[in-house]
């Protein structure tokens, strides 16, 4: 009887916990449909194969709305990850990069780009933009662009002449491509999270390579097609989900080749054969190309996104210092990659934003965009850079970004883990043995290496190993805002010829709560990741030309964390982090100093000594704009 009434009250306890979960799904899914069941209701599908200038088809599938009482401009989204579903009956679920859009009317358009999926002609991965310069019928993806625009407006009925282009990641890249020598009708573009340049975006960072990403992106988007496809080629069955211990008993970056590829991704053969900043790589950087910027622009980035917060940053500084016309916008917001359009963005991981600020940037921001640039109506009335600041959980506008304002500060390591304001007097150094058979984990969490929440992850799990540095600030007695970059100049040495050295900005929160003096169960010393970076040493002086370190031999490392707007609050601290190893993120330096990585052998990869200087001849620091 006992056991009976036991079984029950667990069951009961079981229905509590779990049904908030399950209605939210079911609540989720009734969405999807009735937004699937607008659509299909609302919009006519067509799909066309434009021709390009050298006579290459691009498969293009066009969504026009029932209503035919007005015109509407054309939102145009161009794809290498297919366009499906395919056939004129079957209709995508979502249209807009939200509900709203659909709602408020637009000749939607999805294309497949050259070379990928029902788009005739040869796929080049971030594809130099040089058919201006060549002439003719020569071709790029800008060409494809403007010809794709220039077919549309033409031929599809009911539109009003004006174009706007949006995409997320890769397609944020062709975003940014279709402002090159622009066509006339494309009034308004969104690059969202563009990559810009992919020895700093996505798979590279300061010349450290993001193995998993790479390896699981490639393998399925670096297959090679025979003739048109409808669908995705198949993926590797996976072998564990534990990425730290797969990528570990991969061993060398040989073996990628050897046991799994076998020579046939054709760009990750390139990319490893390419290890250097070198023309392979320049050419590909899509930044050079966007100095002359005709359509209204509105970047968009997240904070926390692991792929591409470099390209939304580098795009936005490039679009809007090299051009004449006032016609570029920031927003920076606390998100993943993509979480804008798909998400809440109230949350990463334990970090709280305190609401929506996904719903919040769709109606407030992107929506007003397009209808301004599009349809005539209202300004959006946005500032130059509409930011989110973490730690305070607000959006504030700025007239430029960097702000102009705030204080430039310096903080100096020194000894017994500390930051100060001015030199460490006294002087010397930190060591720690770095060791590539045990290097220190991107995360404590277990995943394969490619995921989201370790952005904002606690750091206490690395700041506890022998092999990585920590220093901080006393408790702050006011909030501390700092916005923009941070400069990271690093006086090291090493006993090798070669070494990564990771730096972490971390906010340390204070043990008890603020207003009731209690231990805080739930945040108390909580170490939260706000920004990372790293620097391979052998690029410290030139990312083109790599050399080794000379053993022993104090010298300056250099470099920029990606920017921030994040407060320190009273009672917090500001904790640096330094390590050598942020695996299996960052793939694993041997240390031991060789050509190209790519090729290292077993035996390259050994322990090694380094350290870390703080004195008056070797000034560690970072620098920082503070607002006030």
């Amino acid at each position: 009887m006992q056991n009976k009434h036991l079984n029950w009250l667990l069951g009961l306890l079981c229905w509590v916990i779990f049904l908030p979960t399950a209605v939210a799904d079911e609540q989720a899914k009734q969405q999807q449909q009735a937004r699937a069941d607008y659509i299909r209701a609302h919009y006519a599908k067509y799909e066309y194969q434009i021709p390009m200038r050298d006579g290459v088809k691009l498969f293009t599938s066009v969504y026009i709305p029932y209503d035919k009482s007005k015109t509407y401009p054309i939102l145009m989204q161009r794809t290498p990850y297919r366009v499906a579903p395919y056939g004129a009956s079957s209709y995508k679920t979502a249209l807009g990069p939200s509900e709203i859009f659909e709602k408020e009317g637009f000749i939607f358009v999805f294309q497949d780009v050259r070379g990928k999926f029902m788009s005739e002609g040869e796929y080049v991965n971030m594809r130099p933009q040089n058919a201006y310069q060549k002439g003719g019928k020569a071709a790029d993806d800008a060409t494809d662009t403007y010809d794709s625009i220039d077919w549309l407006v033409k031929n599809l009925p009911n539109n009003n002449g004006k174009v706007g282009m949006w995409g997320t990641s890769y397609p944020g890249y062709y975003t940014s491509v279709a402002a090159i020598n622009s066509h006339k009708a494309l009034k308004a573009i969104s690059p969202q999270a563009p990559i810009a340049d992919w020895f700093y975006d996505d798979f590279h960072r300061n010349g450290a390579f993001v193995t998993p990403m790479a390896f699981l992106f490639f393998d399925s988007f670096d297959k090679q097609r025979h003739g048109l496809h409808y669908a995705w080629p198949d993926k590797m069955k996976e072998q564990t989900p534990d990425g730290y211990d797969f990528f570990l008993k991969l061993g060398p970056l040989t073996n990628v080749n050897k046991l799994y590829f076998k020579g046939e991704r054709p760009f990750w053969n390139e990319l490893t054969e390419h290890p250097n900043y070198d023309d392979y790589w320049q050419a590909r950087n899509v930044l050079q190309h966007l100095d002359k910027v005709k359509p209204a622009t509105l970047v968009v980035g997240g904070w926390y996104d692991t792929e591409d917060l470099y390209g939304p940053l580098a795009t936005y500084q490039t679009m809007s210092k090299a051009n004449k016309a006032d016609n570029v916008r920031l927003i920076m917001g606390p998100w993943y990659h993509g979480q804008w359009n798909r998400g809440k963005g109230d949350v990463m991981g334990e970090a709280q934003f305190g609401f929506d600020t996904s719903d919040w940037f769709q109606h407030h921001v992107l929506l007003p965009f397009f209808k301004q640039h599009l349809k005539d109506e209202q300004s959006a009335a946005l500032a130059q850079a509409t930011m989110f600041e973490t730690g305070a959980n607000r959006w504030r506008q700025f007239a430029q970004w960097p702000p102009k304002e705030g204080k430039e500060t310096t903080l100096y390591f020194a000894a017994h883990q500390q930051l100060r304001s001015q030199p460490d007097s006294q002087g010397g150094f930190d060591s720690y043995i770095s060791d590539p058979a045990k290097p220190v984990p991107h995360s404590a969490k277990v995943s394969r290496g490619w995921d989201k929440p370790y952005m904002a992850e606690d750091q206490r799990f690395a700041a506890r190993r022998t092999d990585v540095l920590v220093f901080e600030t006393e408790p702050a007695q006011q909030d501390m805002t700092l916005a923009g970059p941070i400069d990271v100049n690093l006086w090291v040495s090493t006993d090798q010829g070669d070494a990564d050295f990771v730096v972490k900005l971390v906010d340390v929160f204070p043990g008890k709560t603020f207003d009731d003096d209690k231990v805080d169960a739930n945040t108390g010393n909580r170490h939260e990741l706000v920004r990372w970076g790293v620097m391979r040493g052998r690029f410290r002086d030139s990312m083109s030309q790599p050399k080794p370190f000379e053993a022993g031999k104090p010298t300056l490392v250099s470099f920029q964390l990606y920017d921030v707007l994040h407060t320190i609050k009273r009672g917090h601290k500001l904790q640096i982090q330094v390590q050598s190893s942020m695996f299996p993120f960052l793939d694993r330096n041997p240390q031991k100093y060789v050509g190209n990585i790519f090729e290292a052998k077993e035996s390259d990869f050994v322990k090694a000594e380094h350290r870390l200087y703080h004195s008056n001849d070797y000034p560690s620091s970072i620098q920082f704009k503070q607002l006030n």
